[in-house]
């Protein structure tokens, strides 16, 4: 690639720029540039702007012309998965819309211990496999970077091996793997413990490894009936935050009390929220926490979506993330259920843009992406319509046929 790549032109592109991270959005707050161009330098944008303007003010640079109508936008970030797993759980799917509890699952073998049980007997190179096949998948899908939890390990050389195959799939592919340590997702059937036990274990055990492997500087937990009571987690997070390690929480799944433990821990993310109720909504707007939809687990389980729109409204910051794991959300599809929940919640089409791209990247700190923008990465997707509304409407059924990473061209539907 020559220093300087200019692509176009787009019949449409869409920066989102100048949108806040908190609030309601309006279609209208959306910046649209049509007939647009982007040129790339190093990975990153250099300019933006009308397509026969770049090209007249930049002799040099390479041209990659697009022919027909395409709408540009920022790559999409998916800020919560579980994709580095063993098995499969379609046995649990099935079993669940034939009416069965999931108390009635777990006896039958099935549940979150199926999982582990399978991610343990699996070795790190096949997990490393399985992440980098779903990875790819996300990307041609339009996702540029996304995030990947272990917790499927529940043991110190477990958990070990699920974010050292993450590092390994992270360094093979295009797209950016951002890893979470989720150890406490469950207390493990075979600890020979309590669950503070078990916690104090990970804390000091596991904790100092992941900063001297560089591992993550992400630490999430399940907060919920089935998994850790908020007393239980404190000095779990106390000691995580004593560490440097950012905190985001599985949180009001089944029940609350998890997002007011997101919130005094200065969590960055409270993630799912659909047992969320007007008090917790109105607790999670007045915090700097982000809350982040998985619609995906409810069109798993088929439960309520995240009260998107009344978090909105209240004037809390939105994210929404595929959740994708072998149990609850195995979809693993962002744009069609960002869609779906927009369709449900009611959430304008730059709601759900935003929620899946600068409020995403927010979500993980990282401030170079979610946006097209003169000195953010070269991470955008186009599709092949010439009015950015046939996105969403489509409902998923329109997929990008081109996708670009740090400025390189990684996915190409017609190649």
């Amino acid at each position: 690639m020559n220093s300087h790549t200019l692509i176009g032109p787009f019949k449409q592109l869409l920066t989102l720029t100048g949108i806040p991270i908190k609030g309601a959005i309006s279609d209208e707050q959306l910046v649209i540039i049509a007939d647009a161009g982007i040129l790339v330098e190093n990975e990153k944008i250099k300019s933006i702007g009308k397509f026969h303007d770049l090209f007249e003010n930049n002799e040099g640079a390479s041209v990659h012309e697009l022919k027909g109508d395409h709408v540009c936008l920022p790559g999409f970030i998916d800020s919560h998965t579980h994709i580095c797993f063993g098995g499969s759980r379609a046995k649990d799917y099935a079993m669940r819309n034939s009416g069965k509890t999931y108390l009635e699952i777990a006896k039958a073998g099935g549940g979150i211990w199926d999982t582990v049980t399978q991610t343990r007997k699996a070795k790190e190179e096949e997990l490393v496999k399985k992440t980098v096949k779903l990875a790819t998948r996300h990307l041609k899908n339009g996702v540029t970077t996304l995030e990947v939890k272990s917790g499927y390990g529940l043991s110190i050389d477990e958990e070990l091996k699920m974010l050292r195959a993450i590092k390994k799939a992270g360094a093979t592919i295009a797209s950016d793997l951002i890893p979470t340590c989720l150890a406490a997702h469950m207390v493990p059937r075979d600890y020979n413990g309590s669950a503070e036990d078990y916690l104090e274990e990970i804390s000091t055990n596991l904790f100092p490894v992941l900063k001297s492997e560089k591992l993550t500087n992400r630490v999430d937990a399940f907060i919920e009936e089935s998994a850790f009571s908020a007393k239980q987690i404190a000095p779990y997070f106390k000691k995580a935050k004593e560490m440097g390690f950012d905190i985001t929480v599985h949180a009001d799944q089944f029940s609350t009390g998890g997002s007011k433990v997101a919130v005094d821990f200065g969590a960055i993310s409270a993630d799912h929220l659909e047992a969320s109720t007007d008090s917790e909504i109105a607790l999670l707007a007045k915090s700097d926490v982000i809350a982040t939809a998985l619609p995906g687990a409810s069109l798993g389980l088929g439960c309520a979506f995240t009260p998107a729109r009344k978090l909105l409204d209240a004037g809390g910051a939105l994210a929404i993330a595929s959740d994708h794991n072998p149990g609850s959300a195995p979809m693993g599809d962002l744009l069609t259920q960002a869609a779906i929940l927009g369709a449900f919640e009611k959430l304008s089409n730059a709601e759900v843009l935003a929620g899946i791209t600068f409020r995403a990247a927010a979500v993980l700190k990282l401030n170079d992406r979610g946006k097209l923008d003169k000195g953010l990465l070269a991470d955008f997707s186009l599709f092949h319509t010439g009015n950015y509304q046939e996105i969403l409407y489509n409902q998923g059924n329109l997929k990008p046929c081109m996708v670009w990473k740090n400025g390189e061209l990684v996915y190409n539907k017609h190649s």
